[in-house]
């Protein structure tokens, strides 16, 4: 195949687990002679940006509110003019991936092409979250996922593509799974990688940002019912957060929280069990990871992709969501015991050479 320009569009490139996902699709297609952009909005980094991908920002960084009713024309034409200069100092785009709400909502009003979105989330589970904050709130982001209307989507898990058809709220133009990519080498290289201060002894790990949407309420009542007191180790963004409410539950002190770690591996790997609490997610990443890495996972069966990285004797440890006693029950089981899964189905739908080449072919249809 000839080299293809891409455009990598998201929000920022905080911590997140989309965030990873573009990074680790622009380095790959770099490797294999591809010309990747990131897209930035706004320049906000929490992972090191490879100097060899062109990275480019739309907004400044003291800039707020890009997408407020009162400031989204301002928006969308500055985005209009952003992707104009660009293509007249690059030449066209062969295919432009959009992540992410901000994104996804000017990207669309801007009109550029050809454009896919990759739906990273589970849509109805986030407008509910958001009704419950207030009817504002729940406009604001129903408007920007409305944005998908006739759009082009990707969808990182069967799950989020069958609620979409499910809901009707949205009629896509086309619609496409394509899970997340891993690149397995590297991963397994850096988990190899030393750290002093990660534990000496047994322990469990989360990993993931401290937001409602993970419940560490329900992780943190589920380490105070365990007969085993193993400590926690998290890695998130806001220690000073976790640790507030790890306090209100009475578990504080066997919470280990070093903070944001750049390189998670070495420490999911050290780990006797991972532990996702989420009420819903787009796909799982950290359980293929802490799978890769050879640690144990156990997971609540929250929409979306759990069920579909779980499966055969590992469906055994996907516990309802929101229940804290069948958590702490699932987590003593698995410690005494948990099947062989070093060739689970999952491992091999998610390579990156193949999910890379899924992207590409998008090219051909665009």
């Amino acid at each position: 195949m000839s080299s293809k320009r891409i455009g990598l569009a998201i929000d920022s490139l905080a911590g997140g687990g989309a965030e990873k996902i573009v990074l680790t699709l622009a380095t790959e297609l770099k490797r294999l002679g591809h010309e990747p952009h990131l897209l930035v909005l706004t320049p906000h980094y929490d992972y090191a940006v490879p100097e060899e991908i062109p990275l480019h920002v739309c907004f400044d960084e003291g800039e707020r509110h890009i997408i407020a009713w009162w400031r989204l024309g301002r928006s969308v034409a500055r985005v209009k003019q952003w992707f104009d200069e660009l293509e007249q100092t690059y030449g066209g785009f062969d295919l432009i991936l959009s992540n992410l709400d901000k994104s996804n909502l000017l990207l669309t009003r801007a009109g550029v092409s050809p454009l896919y979105i990759v739906v990273h989330n589970s849509i109805e589970e986030e407008l509910k979250r958001e009704r419950k904050l207030g009817l504002l709130a729940y406009l604001a982001m129903l408007r920007t996922k409305l944005a998908l209307n006739g759009q082009a989507l990707i969808t990182v898990s069967k799950g989020i593509a069958q609620e979409i058809r499910q809901s009707g709220r949205i009629s896509p133009r086309s619609m496409r799974t394509i899970y997340n990519p891993f690149d397995i080498e590297a991963i397994r290289a850096k988990a190899a990688e030393e750290h002093p201060d990660i534990p000496k002894g047994d322990y469990l790990i989360h990993v993931g940002r401290v937001a409602r949407q993970k419940r560490h309420d329900i992780l943190f009542q589920a380490l105070a019912k365990m007969h085993k007191p193993l400590p926690l180790v998290l890695l998130c963004n806001n220690p000073k957060k976790a640790m507030k409410l790890a306090r209100k539950y009475g578990v504080a002190d066997r919470i280990i929280c070093p903070g944001f770690q750049a390189n998670p591996f070495p420490w999911i790997k050290a780990a006797r069990l991972l532990v996702l609490s989420s009420d819903y997610e787009g796909f799982g990443n950290v359980l293929v990871e802490g799978l890769l890495c050879g640690t144990p996972v156990i997971s609540t069966d929250c929409p979306h992709g759990p069920d579909e990285i779980l499966t055969g004797e590992l469906a055994k440890y996907l516990v309802p969501r929101r229940d804290s006693k069948a958590l702490s029950q699932k987590l003593e089981q698995a410690l005494e015991y948990y099947p062989p899964f070093a060739d689970s189905q999952i491992l091999t739908q998610v390579t990156i050479d193949k999910i890379v080449a899924d992207y590409l072919s998008l090219c051909e249809s665009s």
